[in-house]
């Protein structure tokens, strides 16, 4: 246990800032799995992706995710979708 009440403060605060990182990182896979779910049934994926990078977008806003991997997942996804959309046609 801390001795000092900086220290536990310090433990307050990194288990809050992860309950928080938890919670953005759990809708950001759910918006992901949204989209799959969508992009497999053939409808709104367009939608759900756009929703998808909001999401995305708004985890590294809180530094949650890192620029180059939320850029990472964008692009799959959207090569995912064109990829259907291609097909389609």
């Amino acid at each position: 246990m801390a001795n000092s009440r900086s220290a536990i403060k310090r433990i307050k605060v990194a288990a809050k800032r992860a309950q928080r990182n938890r919670h953005v990182k759990s809708t950001v896979r759910s918006a992901v799995r949204a989209f799959h779910t969508a992009l497999e049934n053939g409808d709104n994926a367009e939608q759900q992706l756009r929703l998808a990078i909001r999401r995305i977008d708004r985890a590294v806003n809180k530094g949650v995710l890192h620029r180059n991997t939320a850029a990472r997942k964008k692009s799959r996804l959207t090569k995912k979708l064109n990829k259907m959309q291609a097909m389609t046609e």
